[in-house]
């Protein structure tokens, strides 16, 4: 296909320019839901960032993004303190942790009108049903982020491996509109992928969550290099994935070994990556421990599936003290 447009930093890319989503709000514009948001953005889209500590930074300042192909901002950028003042919009990008969902039941309303798309970018399980209980499970599209990106300092967003998104519908198989948010998020520089099955995906992203962010915090606070240096702690990771792959396989899941295989081998190449449940306990917030590790393992005793390690690493993670 030829490319009759290019992106504002030179480069050309092999897909046609699609912005079907022309009016976006960000919820919870922290470090993923801040980088897609700004990707939209200069993309094209008109991207409304709800913000709390970082918002009167961001009015002044605008959003800035660093990352390998190239630095951008975006200012300025439309910044906001309460949904009511961004009215309904087509799309809302959610990148709240798990733990603060019961704050979407009153940010969420002001921005819906009755077409509203959710697209939900949070890790573990558990988000999606919640949002298809209260707002419609017509309206919820999962995502998950194989990144890594940090907030890096006040409207500043890091972004050191762009990975890719894996998007699917919460109430059915892949449809148009799936397809035509994918084609905008490749158009707005972000590689996109389509699940035939969101539970399936999440299962798969769970391979790399359950144990790289649980040792982070388990191993006393590490890096994701100490633990693929250290025999022990690699050798744990490892069999928390083949847990939960067995998991999965119980739901007709078939998570092959070299998926294990290929997480281990990126995790070899991100260096000192601090993970975010690392960042949230050393910042002082509530960790996402039901959504990562409970709830996955919830499902596998139902299942009767036994997965001692997570059992552990659950145990283990509970007994952490509590921020604050």
């Amino acid at each position: 296909m030829p490319c009759d447009w290019i992106f504002p930093d030179g480069r050309r890319p092999c897909y046609p320019l699609r912005i079907v989503y022309s009016n976006i709000a960000v919820v919870g514009a922290g470090a993923v839901g801040g980088y897609y948001g700004a990707r939209l953005s200069r993309g094209g889209a008109r991207v409304s960032f709800l913000l709390r500590r970082d918002l009167g930074h961001v009015r002044v300042h605008g959003l800035s993004v660093r990352e390998p192909s190239g630095d951008f901002l975006i200012n300025p950028a439309r910044a906001f303190g309460d949904p009511a003042e961004i009215g309904p919009v087509d799309l809302v990008v959610i990148g709240i942790k798990a733990t603060a969902n019961g704050e979407l039941l009153r940010l969420l309303p002001p921005l819906l009108h009755e077409r509203t798309v959710l697209l939900l970018l949070q890790n573990g399980m558990g988000g999606d049903a919640f949002l298809a209980e209260h707002f419609g499970a017509a309206r919820v599209i999962g995502g998950l982020c194989f990144v890594c990106i940090n907030r890096t300092g006040p409207g500043e967003i890091t972004c050191t491996m762009p990975g890719y998104v894996t998007i699917g519908e919460f109430a059915g198989p892949p449809t148009e509109r799936l397809r035509s948010l994918a084609a905008q998020l490749e158009a707005s520089g972000v590689k996109t992928g389509i699940s035939e099955d969101l539970d399936e995906a999440r299962w798969r992203k769970l391979v790399w969550n359950v144990p790289f962010n649980g040792l982070a915090l388990a191993a006393g606070g590490v890096t994701t290099d100490v633990i693929v240096a250290d025999p022990g702690l690699r050798a744990e990771a490892r069999a928390l994935m083949e847990e939960i792959a067995a998991a999965a396989a119980r739901f007709g899941y078939a998570i092959e070994p070299e998926f294990l295989d290929a997480q281990m081998a990126v995790t070899d190449g991100m260096g000192p990556y601090r993970p975010s449940t690392l960042i949230d306990w050393q910042e002082g917030r509530e960790i996402e421990i039901e959504a990562i590790w409970g709830e996955p393992l919830r499902r596998a005793r139902a299942a009767g599936v036994a997965m001692p390690r997570l059992e552990d690493l659950y145990a283990r993670l509970r007994k952490l003290p509590r921020p604050g």
